[in-house]
């Protein structure tokens, strides 16, 4: 994951603007950073992202299709041997009668 930019040092002044003290703004900043930098997905995170996914999704497309076409022929070729038989039993039929 990227590093999100986030400016400690001015917010470390504006919490001192506030009221805090230099430690206690410091030690606010460093921390709002870490969460920053390991919590938040820049752009480029999501970009590649959806990078990956678009990749992910022509492959499982291409899987589908495949697929598919073999199940048609399966069931082609199960359909063409229902018909066999079905005019084989009609001609059995028809020389019995």
């Amino acid at each position: 994951m990227s590093t999100v930019p986030f400016d400690t040092h001015a917010y470390v002044k504006k919490l001192q603007a506030a009221g805090f003290t230099e430690a206690q703004a410091e030690v606010q900043a460093e921390a709002i950073a870490e969460l920053v930098n390991e919590q938040l997905a820049t752009k480029r995170d999501l970009k590649e992202l959806e990078t990956t996914l678009q990749r992910d999704l022509a492959e499982l497309e291409t899987a589908l299709k495949r697929e598919i076409k073999e199940l048609e022929l399966r069931l082609t070729v199960r359909l063409g041997a229902m018909f066999v038989a079905a005019v084989g039993v009609v001609a059995v039929l028809v020389k019995l009668l």
